[in-house]
């Protein structure tokens, strides 16, 4: 029962083992039968054939690999498939001399192809093949894979010490775990072991080209004695049978060992840490050149008309290769330049940093898809061409840079949908049809012509999305015609106007102040910070620009700060208000261009008097039923103001102005509020309607 139970507990343990364990040993054991056991052809086939096929597989996998340590069994496996076709060579051997009397069939089927129909029955032509692959493995593949081992075993075992030293400083940095230290270390030494391993690796493939030679010469010369003394066969009929299946067996052999070289050469001759195979890194490197591939299609163009030369292959080749490169070029162009449109970029799942976060731009104008498709790519460029003037002409106008317009692709909006975003934020949104032009009715007489019926986004008139052959009928009817973007760039260029305080930031304050060091570094100097800071500065700048009030008098503007900012400081207000004064010739030729008779809205003496007074005092605030009452009378004023076509403006008391700015400036936002000091001495100043005295 003992003997029993110990005989069951080892076939267990055989059926636990995994059947991977079990390979090696399987095929060790097939290769010592090979060299003891005579075997029959079909099994001499079979193994050939097996050993074909594992050197096809080790090719391949050589190739494919991303790394060298992922095919560390590489000198295991080269062994063994060196063995493997010894062993076949000593089986096929037997079979030659045994049975090769019967014929070229007698040591199997592919020992026949390979001598029979590969080298056409020709036995000269055969031993010229199987020296010329021997000379390739032997002198070529397997002397120079066999140096790279060496050289780079070599190497790696000089970098160690260095390599430990690196993981060692970046342990004690904290930059990598024990555990990844470890893992490291680990990898370290597997590198080292592998060249030196495949170092050995390289001689067996050595010693196998130069066993083929011996076992070829060996086979002949024993075939010969065999068929002339044992088989009475004549001296040219043993040479032609013995060596033809002499010549099957060698390349039968020869050809995996070859595989098996180059196999080792692609393993050694890999450069680069990139996790990519052989095969990608040769078309990225060689094959993805648009100008190397049309280059060299000119030069087989140009061999192409040489007389003599096979000018029609030569010729499909340079057609072939300018296909290639036009077509390489486009990809490139594609990948490079689609980012820059869309504005879209690839989410990072690994490695996620400061550098993935997406911050707001202060301008963007998200369009939908249609406006980037291929069709429209006129319209495209010439919606950019715009928006360049466009902050080229604010710029000369308020006398600095905004921000860079950023386009964005939203797919989520409808055809011909547009968004203009400050700050992230929505202020202004449209519809327009890139295949029609607005007729915009800019009368106040009723036309109605064919086309979709819609309101002008930035004045609210009444508009039409015609056709463009109808261009010539409506021009006729005296409707203004716009284009598609011109209808996009009105509508941004007047949301950006009416922002500009919004835009100039402290990064724009300082950018300007860059640029004005390049031609009055004195008075920034000055200035900043021994008098005011620059947020005082922007504060200054943002409320001229609050109220239209371009900056371009930097000068004045820097000069009467610096003047008047030692006794008023800390309180903006006060300095803007001392800034407008000093600009009131810019203010009154930008508000009053060539008017020297002005006709303005002004302030009744009762509520002149009362304002006064809530401004003296400090606690003082507008009621606000009194605020409303105020507002409803002013906006009937500016409606006859328009009627009579006088200019907009509502001039009051200095210490009124800022507090009447503020009240209508969202109720009444067109309506402009100066002081009587901020309109030049050479203009008349005609009150032609006059807010009236509150009544309770």
């Amino acid at each position: 029962m003992q003997k029993l139970s110990i005989l069951l507990n080892f076939i267990n343990k055989i059926n636990n083992m995994s059947l991977y364990s079990l390979f090696t040993p399987s095929l060790i054991l097939m290769i010592l039968c090979m060299l003891i056991l005579p075997l029959p052809t079909f099994f001499l086939d079979l193994f050939f054939t097996f050993n074909i096929v594992i050197s096809i597989i080790i090719l391949i996998v050589s190739m494919v690999v991303t790394d060298v340590l992922n095919f560390s069994s590489f000198p295991i496996v080269s062994l063994l498939s060196t063995l493997l076709r010894l062993s076949l060579n000593v089986a096929s051997t037997r079979v030659i001399l045994l049975n090769g009397h019967t014929g070229s069939y007698s040591a199997g089927r592919i020992i026949e192809s390979f001598g029979v129909f590969l080298i056409g029955k020709n036995f000269f032509i055969g031993i010229i093949v199987f020296i010329i692959l021997v000379i390739i493995n032997f002198i070529v593949v397997t002397k120079g894979s066999g140096r790279i081992a060496e050289v780079g075993a070599r190497f790696i075992l000089d970098a160690m010490p260095g390599k430990q030293m690196a993981i060692d400083a970046d342990l004690n940095a904290g930059i990598i775990s024990e555990r990844e230290a470890k893992e490291r270390r680990i990898n370290v030494y597997k590198e080292a072991d592998f060249y030196g391993s495949m170092d050995g690796a390289s001689k067996f493939i050595r010693g196998d080209a130069v066993a083929g030679i011996l076992i070829i010469i060996v086979n002949i010369v024993g075939g010969l004695v065999i068929g002339i003394t044992q088989h009475n066969m004549s001296f040219l009929q043993a040479a032609k049978t013995y060596s033809i299946l002499t010549i099957g067996d060698g390349l039968a052999a020869q050809i995996p060992s070859l595989i098996i070289s180059i196999a080792s050469g692609i393993i050694l001759t890999r450069v680069g840490s990139d996790k990519i195979n052989v095969s990608k890194q040769i078309i990225n490197q060689i094959f993805d050149n648009s100008q190397v591939i049309f280059l060299s299609s000119v030069i087989f163009g140009i061999f192409s008309l040489i007389p003599g030369m096979p000018n029609f292959i030569f010729l499909s080749f340079t057609i072939s290769l300018l296909i290639l490169s036009w077509y390489l070029y486009n990809k490139n162009y594609i990948s490079k330049n689609f980012s820059k449109v869309s504005n879209v970029k690839k989410n990072k799942l690994l490695g996620f940093s400061w550098n993935d976060i997406q911050f707001e731009h202060l301008i963007a104008l998200e369009l939908s898809s249609i406006f980037f498709q291929s069709i429209y790519k006129d319209k495209y460029n010439y919606l950019l061409k715009k928006i360049y003037f466009l902050r080229k002409n604010i710029a000369k106008d308020f006398g600095f840079l905004i921000s860079d317009i950023y386009l964005i692709n939203n797919r989520k909006l409808e055809d011909g949908q547009y968004k203009i975003l400050i700050k992230g934020a929505e202020i202004g949104c449209g519809y327009v049809f890139l295949d029609k032009l607005l007729a915009i009715n800019n009368s106040n007489s009723i036309i109605t012509v064919p086309g979709i019926k819609v309101k002008e986004p930035v004045f609210d008139l009444p508009a039409f999305w015609i056709h463009p052959d109808n261009k010539e009928k409506i021009i006729k009817k005296k409707l203004l015609i716009v284009e598609p973007n011109s209808v996009i760039i009105t509508h941004i260029n007047n949301i950006i106007r009416k922002n500009l305080y919004e835009l100039f930031g402290l990064q724009e304050t300082q950018q300007l102040l860059d640029r004005i060091s390049q031609t009055y570094p004195r008075l920034v100097e000055y200035l900043i910070p021994n008098i005011i800071s620059i947020t005082m500065l922007h504060s200054i700048l943002q409320n001229l620009l609050r109220e239209n009030i371009p900056i371009k008098d930097i000068r004045t503007i820097l000069e009467t700060l610096i003047k008047h900012g030692s006794g008023i400081k800390n309180n903006v207000e006060k300095l803007t208000d001392v800034t407008r004064i000093a600009l009131r010739n810019f203010i009154t030729q930008k508000f009053f261009l060539n008017v020297y008779e002005i006709c303005v809205l002004g302030l009744s003496a009762d509520i002149e008097c009362i304002l006064l007074k809530i401004i003296n005092n400090k606690d003082g605030q507008l009621e606000p039923v009194f605020s409303e009452n105020l507002i409803n009378k002013t906006k009937l004023l500016v409606i006859m103001q328009k009627k009579n076509k006088f200019p907009l403006v509502l001039v009051v008391h200095p210490q009124l102005r800022s507090l009447l700015a503020r009240l209508f400036m969202i109720s009444i936002p067109e309506l402009i509020v100066l002081s009587f000091s901020e309109i030049s001495e050479d203009r008349t100043i005609k009150i032609v309607h006059t807010i009236g005295k509150y009544k309770d």
